[in-house]
């Protein structure tokens, strides 16, 4: 692609969050959606493939889907009250539909069809913005709207997407969608915490972000796409692999890693909250998503493929790929569970 093309696309991604963050009315925060949406368009599809095209079109129909029942939801709001402002809405029914528009935007479930199908026809750097950048103003939004949305809509939300993060991720072999289904769980952590502390959102999200940039990057670095593939890795990259397996088990929330942080610290807000239930079935969840991370360490760490020696695959990674960048998600991603009290100071 054109840099000056990139360059402009990249700048209307940016342009779009941050006019979302900044609005405090519905056509701007709707507009800067929008924006977003129209700037990843190009990006999906620069590649000219036939699963490229069917993706971007998906994510192009599911994206104005949304839009359309947000703009009717906060007309709605408008006509009802005569009020845009985001934070006054008093009616359920444009509560609840600009809820639901949100929670199809970024992906949680059961409006969560659409982002595995999208993502394994992307490229893994379309797939990484596709997974943090853009679910950052839809959830700035929900942030927002939380107090006065109803509660058993959030916990309802954030309970299906962990158990279907959990499931659908089960009998997968592709990496992307693999990672698809790891961030429809991760989302339900998100959600089910938004309205009884915000602050353990934005540190879910956080961490969220960095270990899913890790993964992503690794899997750049090794041209890994299925999960056959990572048993080849190990000869080429052992101290990459090593890196990425503790990876894995972050974004299952194992301790002592990072991924453990916002997963200890939201069932122990559930609990505190009087809310047991939830945050037993949020627990087994974890389970359920651990297990599929557990097979992908298997594959990188455990499993060394006989016909290695004999592959035409290159045995070192080409010496133009920058690691900077993965070294230090990747430090973060496995460093952090001592930092607790400090990210908790920050959030506050």
């Amino acid at each position: 692609m054109n840099p000056h093309v990139l360059i402009i696309l990249l700048s209307s991604l940016s342009l779009g969050t941050t006019l979302t963050f900044a609005s405090s009315h519905w056509l701007l925060a709707w507009m800067g959606l929008e924006i977003n949406t129209l700037a990843i368009i190009p990006l999906m599809a620069q590649h000219h493939h036939p699963r490229a095209v069917e993706a971007t079109t998906k994510y192009f129909l599911t994206q104005a889907t949304a839009a359309a029942t947000m703009l009717f939801a906060s007309t709605t709001n408008a006509w009802i009250t005569g009020e845009w402002s985001i934070t006054h809405l008093s009616h359920p029914l444009p509560i609840t539909l600009i809820t639901l528009a949100l929670a199809l935007k970024i992906g949680l479930a059961p409006l969560h069809f659409w982002l595995p199908e999208v993502l394994q026809g992307l490229d893994l750097t379309t797939g990484l913005i596709l997974s943090t950048w853009q679910k950052l103003a839809p959830l700035a939004l929900l942030m927002q709207i939380a107090p006065i949305t109803q509660p058993t809509l959030l916990t309802t939300l954030g309970i299906t997407s962990a158990l279907i993060g959990g499931w659908g991720g089960l009998n997968q072999t592709q990496l992307r969608k693999i990672l698809a289904y790891s961030s429809i769980a991760h989302l339900g952590w998100m959600i089910i915490i938004l309205q009884l502390a915000p602050n353990l959102t934005l540190l879910a999200l956080g961490t969220y972000i960095l270990m899913t940039s890790t993964a992503f990057l690794t899997f750049k670095m090794t041209t890994s796409m299925k999960i056959n593939t990572l048993a080849l890795s190990w000869s080429k990259t052992p101290t990459l692999m090593t890196t990425a397996t503790l990876t894995m088990l972050s974004l299952g929330g194992l301790p002592p890693l990072t991924g453990f942080t916002p997963k200890w610290l939201i069932l122990q807000e559930l609990t505190k909250q009087g809310l047991p239930i939830p945050a037993t079935i949020m627990a087994l969840t974890a389970l359920l998503s651990l297990y599929f991370y557990l097979r992908l360490c298997y594959s990188m760490a455990l499993t060394i493929s006989p016909n290695t020696n004999f592959a035409t695959t290159p045995w070192r990674l080409p010496p133009t790929k920058t690691t900077l960048l993965t070294a230090s998600t990747t430090t973060m991603t496995l460093m952090f569970l001592p930092l607790t009290p400090l990210m908790l100071a920050l959030t506050l």
